[in-house]
C-alpha cells in the first residue's frame, strides 16, 4: 500500500519539478519580450503563452499539493479528535477533493473534444491550436482525479486496517 503512495509522490515530485522549470522558461520569455520592447522589437504572444502555462501548471500543481498535504483545510475539530476521528475527517476531506477532481475532469473532456472536432484556434496573433494547451490542462485534471482516487482507496484500506498513523502520514494535515 505504501509503495503505491510512494510511487504517486515520486511522480508528482517530478511533475512539480517539470512545472517549475516550465514556469522559469515562461518567466524568461516574458522578461526577454519586455527587454526587447524597449528597443521597439517584440516577438509577441508571451502573454498568451503565459496564460496557457498558468492553466496547465495549476491543473498539474494541485496533484503535487495533494500528495504533499498542502491543500488548505479547517482542522479545528479534527485536531481535537482521537486518531479514529482524525482519520474519518481526513477521509471525508479526501472524498470531497476526489469528487471535485472527478467532476472537473469529467467536464474538461468535452471542452477539449469540441476544440478538437472544430479544430479551434485562439483568436490571437499566434492562432494557437487550442487542442494543445487544453490537452495539457485536461491531462492535469485527469491526473488529479486519478491521484485523489488512488489516495482515497489507499487511505480507506488503511482505516479499515486501523492504521491511523499511516492515514495521518498520507492524507492528514500538517499542523503549524
Amino acid at each position: 500500500m505504501m509503495c503505491i503512495i510512494d510511487w504517486l509522490k515520486r511522480i508528482n515530485n517530478g511533475v512539480a519539478i517539470a512545472a517549475g522549470l516550465v514556469l522559469l522558461v515562461c518567466i524568461l520569455l516574458i522578461l526577454v519580450d519586455i527587454v526587447l520592447r524597449e528597443f521597439g522589437i517584440s516577438f509577441g504572444g508571451s502573454e498568451e503563452i503565459s496564460g496557457y502555462v498558468m492553466a496547465s501548471v495549476s491543473s498539474w500543481g494541485i496533484c503535487y499539493a495533494l500528495t504533499e498535504k498542502a491543500h488548505v483545510r479547517i482542522d479545528v475539530l479534527r485536531n481535537k479528535s482521537k486518531a479514529v476521528g482524525r482519520s474519518i475527517s481526513d477521509l471525508i476531506a479526501l472524498c470531497a477533493t476526489s469528487f471535485v477532481a472527478i467532476y472537473a475532469a469529467y467536464y474538461v473532456i468535452p471542452v477539449v473534444e469540441k476544440s478538437f472536432k472544430r479544430q479551434s484556434l485562439a483568436n490571437t496573433s499566434l492562432e494557437t491550436p487550442l487542442i494543445i494547451p487544453q490537452s495539457i490542462w485536461m491531462a492535469g485534471w485527469i491526473w488529479f482525479a486519478v491521484t485523489s482516487c488512488v489516495l482515497l482507496v489507499c487511505a480507506t484500506w488503511l482505516v479499515i486496517q486501523r492504521k491511523h498513523d499511516q492515514v495521518d502520514d498520507i492524507i492528514g494535515t500538517g499542523t503549524e
